[in-house]
């Protein structure tokens, strides 16, 4: 059984959801039983819902679902109907993220490679990295060497980086190469022709640079990537 009032919002509630196919609002259900207060529009609203009259849908603001009738508003054909209300029932699925496929390649790690007093030269691989497909710019073989020393740290390359090095034999004035000195030490430097000789320089200033007749250095391979683990 239900109150005057209760039934008076009850039918309100369903003659708008007939008429505009979407609830009142609880200031126009307030308006409309005559109430002074919203509160009191809440108390009916949860009688009507604990009688079995109404159900409101979570997470949806204004949408009821009127879920039947008293005989004295219904001629036994009533269906109920559900109202959206201004928020969805579930937020929308998240857009599909593209796969982003990176090529990748393993090169043979050979040994390490002074940046600082010149090392051994090199000539034995000691392990694999993978790197990068498109770190392996221009033709020719391509190694990785690991950094001993800190003579490059100014243009980033630190003890125990891994540099990728593309094999060649020559190299601009700039180039950061591997450098194989009296075909007995190697170390890692920036090239510069001085005249017949040809400096290798640090890249911080507490080393200095070497300048040595172009006889006594071979470039064997020059800087295309380098790889930091933390």
């Amino acid at each position: 059984m239900l109150t005057k009032k209760q039934l008076d919002l009850l039918a309100f509630i369903h003659k708008r959801v007939q008429r505009d196919g979407v609830p009142p609002s609880f200031d126009e259900m307030k308006v409309a039983l005559d109430l002074r207060s919203k509160s009191g529009i809440h108390r009916l609203i949860t009688a009507l819902e604990e009688r079995g009259f109404i159900r409101r849908l979570a997470h949806r603001a204004r949408a009821i679902e009127v879920v039947k009738l008293p005989d004295s508003m219904t001629d036994g054909g009533f269906t109920p109907r559900v109202i959206d209300g201004d928020l969805p029932d579930t937020p929308p699925p998240p857009a599909a993220q593209p796969v982003v496929t990176i090529e990748a390649q393993e090169l043979p790690v050979m040994g390490k490679i002074a940046a600082g007093v010149p090392i051994e030269a090199i000539n034995q691989r000691v392990r694999g990295v993978t790197v990068p497909a498109s770190m392996l710019a221009g033709s020719g073989a391509h190694y990785a060497l690991e950094v001993k020393g800190e003579s490059m740290i100014e243009v980033g390359i630190n003890d125990g980086d891994v540099v990728v090095i593309r094999e060649t034999s020559v190299a601009d004035d700039g180039d950061i190469v591997v450098a194989l000195v009296e075909d007995q030490e190697a170390t890692l430097k920036r090239f510069k022709r001085r005249g017949d000789a040809i400096a290798l320089e640090a890249a911080n200033p507490a080393f200095e640079t070497r300048v040595l007749p172009a006889d006594q250095v071979k470039v064997q391979g020059r800087l295309v990537g380098l790889i930091r683990s933390y």
